[in-house]
This record gives structure tokens, C-alpha cells and sequence, in this order.
């Protein structure tokens, strides 16, 4: 079934394309509904498609070689992902898992290098997410290696009230289910370390927890903490 380009036009990939170009594209693209508790490929598996997210969250892991699982990243809406061929790779090299119900375009990789020549948009927004992911690991990097536990935590839960926050009348409500073992994966510790630290952040009025449900009540007092600063 051919693709409407006004679903996808508003799309950073897609702002600046002509029409001609975004169709051409998405002629090879084949639209994909992705179900809560999906993958979307696994940590190893042959890199056989890109895709782009139209809606919904994903969470990228990786298992490291001493058994332990890390999320990477949070694939966003507008998102570019499982470009292994760009990162020179034949493998992908984490497990996209769908969070929230997710439609996603999808191309075979085959069609990666030709589309790039083809396309300067497509090239730019592929340096443009490496860039990004790169700046992300050296952040979080940064982080695990100098700061203490709870400064890890409200950084990490700053920048998911910052990409997938929904305003609520009592403050920015984290648009997909995350549980607190997702956290302690994001920041490199342990879900008794978050489940400690969120428990006390309830009790001072920063946030509300609930069942994979997270409701930031207070930003100024969550960046105070990120950046060590006294609260008035």
C-alpha cells in the first residue's frame, strides 16, 4: 500500500525534502505496528533493515560480556534507528524492545549506501544521529564515572521528562510505562539504589511514582540535585 507523504512530511527526516524525493523514499518503506513486549531485532542479529519511528517508544539494550543488561538509549518519534550499516556493522549491535504500542517505517539495509548517495538529507540526519548518540554515551559516561547515584538518576529523569514529558495539571508526566529496573539501567546502578532514591524524592514532594508510571512534580528541584546545588 503506497504511503501518504502528509503522515511523515512534519518529520525532521522529511522537512526538508522535496516531495519527488520523500516519495521515492518511501516507495521501498513498508510500515510496521509494533506491539508492547516486541523487539524490533535482537543484540547480534544480522542487520537486515533501518527504520525511522512514526509513534510510540522503544528501548535499545545491550547485554555486556558479563551478563548485564544496560539500556543504551530511548527511541524517540522521528527517530532514525538499527542503522548498523552506518556504523559499519553487519550485526545490530543492541535489542530494540517496543514500551509503548509503535508504528515504525522500515527499509532494507540493502538500500542503505544508495539511498544516502542519493540523498544529502538522509546522509545529513544519519551524521546527525550519530552525533547525537555519540554526545549522549560521553554525557552518560561522564556522569557514571564523577557523579554520585542520585545526581545519575535526576539527570536521567530530567532527560525523560525532556523527550517524552507530558504537561499535566501537577507536572510533566513521562509518556511511556518505566519502571524503576529501566532506571537503574539507564544510570548504571541498582533497582534498590533507584526504589530508594524515588521513595525519598516522593516523600519531598519531586515526583510520583506509580506502577511504570513516573510524574515529575518539581523540574527546579530535580536540576537542583542534577547540578549539586542547595535547594532554597
Amino acid at each position: 500500500m503506497k504511503l501518504d507523504i502528509s503522515l511523515v512530511k512534519h518529520l525532521p527526516l522529511f522537512a526538508d525534502m522535496a516531495d519527488g524525493d520523500i516519495e521515492a523514499m518511501l516507495s521501498h518503506a513498508v510500515s510496521r505496528r509494533i506491539a508492547v513486549g516486541d523487539a524490533v531485532f535482537e543484540q547480534g542479529a544480522p542487520a537486515t533493515h533501518f527504520f525511522l519511528l512514526l509513534n510510540g517508544r522503544l528501548k535499545v539494550s545491550q547485554v555486556t560480556p558479563q551478563g548485564e543488561q544496560v539500556i543504551v538509549r530511548m527511541v524517540n518519534p522521528g527517530d532514525l534507528f538499527g542503522i548498523a550499516r552506518a556504523l559499519q556493522r553487519t550485526d545490530y549491535p543492541g535489542t530494540a524492545l517496543c514500551v509503548s504500542e509503535a508504528v515504525a517505517l522500515c527499509w532494507p539495509m540493502d538500500l542503505w549506501s544508495p539511498m544516502i548517495e542519493q540523498n544529502p538529507r538522509l546522509a545529513v540526519t544519519a551524521m546527525t544521529t550519530i552525533g547525537q548518540r555519540l554526545q549522549e554515551a560521553h554525557t552518560r559516561i561522564r556522569e557514571i564515572s564523577t557523579e554520585e547515584v542520585e545526581r545519575r538518576v535526576a539527570h536521567a529523569v530530567l532527560r525523560l521528562s525532556e523527550q517524552a514529558g507530558r504537561e499535566e495539571e501537577d507536572g510533566l508526566r513521562i509518556d511511556f510505562p518505566i519502571t524503576r529496573q529501566d532506571i537503574a539501567e539507564l544510570t548504571g546502578t541498582t533497582l534498590h539504589t533507584v526504589s530508594r532514591i524515588l521513595s525519598a524524592w516522593e516523600g519531598r514532594g519531586l515526583v510520583t511514582g506509580g506502577r511504570q508510571k513516573l510524574l515529575v512534580r518539581d523540574v527546579a528541584g530535580l536540576k537542583a540535585l542534577a547540578e549539586n546545588e542547595k535547594s532554597a
